[in-house]
């Protein structure tokens, strides 16, 4: 005996149960299958491009492809690794043997604090340039300690990247060679209309491809442009604070800041004065134009988003998931503003964005 409905309920239940399932068995390699995806999303159209130069071979295209994205992204970001790796211990060395000017900076700022902050660091035996480095030689010898013994973490760590990074490469190549049959076997699944469909994943390629895109060229100008300056005026381990400069200009507007401005506030405290000035106008102005200019070109401008709404998400999404937030953040943004637009009407079939033609050709063709 059955009854109305029960089995299509049930069946539901199950394909929410399966659902959720296997989503907890990808969710170790999520970080992996959203950059396979996005760096997908980027390199379609030179990968159409490779496959129309080479009579439609498209698994050899597909590779090639994805050497490419090797040479041009993984291999400049093994350099700057490498090379971050290096300044890192310089300054490690120059810790030890007390050969850095970061003391005696630290030191003659600490002449400018009030009589309450001086006595304070007095007690902790911290109110000279000696017992600055010798505390600091301490803090990078107990620091390398803990990496030694931390070691097995450490390469455990590592395994694990290496792991996820094979796996992002071969998924890659598997989206960039059936990415076209993916998305319209994923169309013709959904419950929804075409042009809400086609809306709302050529709303996921554009801003992910946007965000990324726009990202990455920001963080690269600022991190060289910060790195330059500090060269500029003598601040040592330029390299270590231009790859930290980069990392936080994920965050727009503040990233940069969070740097430079220590910096310049260390120079005009010790009586360096040209460079505390060359610092405040050479990021206030140069660097601080790139942001201005070319992050609301690059991100804004496709994504369809104000500035305001971009920083929030941005925070919120690195807030909680990490380095990958600064994608995802402004991406469910995106998609939620598309959503709620097509539901008020605002958007509509006669005006909702639509994916490539040829795209969906060929996912029919290949199914």
């Amino acid at each position: 005996m059955r009854f109305k409905g029960l089995t299509k309920g049930f069946f539901i239940l199950i394909l929410f149960v399966v659902t959720l399932a296997f989503f907890d068995v990808l969710s170790p390699y999520f970080s992996a299958i959203l950059w396979a995806t996005i760096l997908a999303v980027i390199f379609q159209p030179l990968k159409n491009k490779l496959r129309e130069k080479m009579a439609d071979k498209n698994g050899i295209a597909s590779l090639i492809t994805v050497l490419i994205i090797c040479l041009i992204v993984f291999t400049p970001l093994a350099i700057i690794l490498s090379s971050l790796a290096y300044e890192i211990n310089v300054v490690y060395q120059k810790l030890q043997e007390n050969n850095t000017q970061f003391p005696v900076v630290i030191a003659d700022l600490l002449r400018h604090l009030p009589g309450w902050a001086r006595n304070f660091l007095a007690e902790h035996e911290l109110n000279n340039a000696a017992q600055i480095q010798k505390a600091l030689s301490g803090v990078a010898l107990k620091g390398g300690q803990y990496m030694a013994g931390s070691a097995f973490v450490i390469g455990k760590g590592t395994f694990g990247f290496t792991i996820s990074f094979g796996v992002m490469l071969y998924l890659l190549f598997f989206l960039l060679k059936d990415g076209a049959v993916i998305v319209h076997q994923a169309l013709e699944a959904l419950p929804l209309s075409r042009y809400v469909k086609h809306h709302l994943f050529a709303k996921f390629a554009t801003v992910s491809r946007a965000t990324v895109k726009g990202t990455v060229v920001v963080a690269l100008v600022q991190g060289v442009l910060g790195g330059i300056g500090f060269s500029i005026v003598g601040i040592d381990g330029s390299i270590l604070w231009g790859a930290l400069m980069a990392f936080l200009s994920l965050i727009p507007a503040v990233g940069s800041a969070i740097v430079w401005v220590p910096a310049a506030i260390f120079l005009f405290s010790t009586g360096q004065m040209w460079q505390g000035f060359f610092i405040v106008g050479f990021f206030v102005v140069i660097v601080g134009l790139v942001d201005n200019l070319l992050r609301p070109l690059l991100v804004g401008k496709d994504t369809k988003m104000p500035d305001y709404l971009i920083l929030i998400t941005t925070l919120g999404g690195m807030e909680i998931y990490g380095i990958n937030g600064f994608v995802i953040g402004p991406l469910i943004a995106a998609l939620f503003i598309a959503c709620w637009n097509l539901l008020s009407g605002k958007d509509h079939q006669g005006n909702v964005d639509e994916l490539d033609d040829d795209f969906m050709e060929e996912g029919r063709r290949e199914q």
